[in-house]
């Protein structure tokens, strides 16, 4: 028989929203941030059938829109609800960003993070003044996250983007590992994979160790920031951005 002190002793059951775009497809990627007492509760905007381009990024990063799929993940009563689509919340700018924010705690979230929202704290927390740039996007997508950055004083010294209209979801890790190889990341402070489409968590530490900066990930800093905000501490995870996640930074 399980004595009730035992129980007692159990982590408090905690879940996560997610808001995620019609094509998402790393949703195990994202489990395996998360420690086994924390639930994901998963929803998806709703369908387009268009390339990847700035007109896709700034539809799936409309506040309605991510207002009422907040409010499918709300049920459950998750302590924090995540935006998780890096293009739609830095494809209009930091105003952009915050109003996805306002949007998801005006739908009745407790706290809310975006993607692009959680790159920042990332960079802030690890004191990251000058950042390399990889994504899957083409030329206009790209620009639009270093224009982002610039917005909160972050500069790029070096950005490579692979030019993908579509099927991002398909990329492998070599694929990843050979776009780190296209950028060069001298005077980077850390290393930033952009898309939450892009998998990358079996790479950070290796890449950690071999490029000696911190390596920065859409899905890492997405759950990272979730994790804080939902008051989760003491798990580890990949990368030196968990290393230091115990440290009380508030969240919206």
């Amino acid at each position: 028989m399980i004595e009730e002190s035992e129980v007692a002793r159990l982590p408090e059951p905690t879940g996560i929203g997610l808001v995620a775009p019609f094509d998402f497809a790393l949703d195990r990627e994202l489990w395996r941030w998360l420690p086994d007492h924390v639930g994901l509760h998963t929803t998806r905007l709703p369908y387009l059938p268009e390339p990847v381009t700035v007109q896709l990024a700034s539809a799936l990063g409309n506040p309605h829109g991510v207002r009422r799929a907040t409010r499918d993940v709300l049920a459950p009563e998750p302590r924090a609800v995540a935006y998780a689509c890096t293009s739609g919340s830095f494809v209009d700018g930091a105003a952009g960003e915050a109003a996805l924010v306002a949007a998801m705690l005006d739908a009745g979230a407790p706290s809310a993070v975006t993607t692009s929202g959680a790159l920042v704290a990332a960079l802030e927390q690890l004191r990251v003044r000058k950042v390399a740039v990889i994504t899957p996007y083409v030329d206009d997508v790209t620009g639009r996250l270093l224009d982002y950055l610039a917005e909160f004083g972050y500069s790029t010294c070096a950005s490579f983007g692979l030019g993908l209209l579509g099927d991002i979801w398909k990329m492998s890790y070599s694929d990843v590992l050979r776009a780190v190889a296209g950028v060069d990341p001298t005077g980077a402070d850390a290393l930033f994979v952009s898309c939450t489409n892009v998998p990358t968590y079996d790479l950070i530490e290796p890449l950690e160790r071999h490029l000696g900066i911190p390596v920065l990930t859409a899905n890492q800093v997405t759950m990272w920031a979730a994790l804080r905000a939902a008051r989760v501490t003491g798990f580890a995870a990949p990368g030196r951005l968990f290393a230091g996640r115990d440290e009380d930074v508030p969240a919206a």
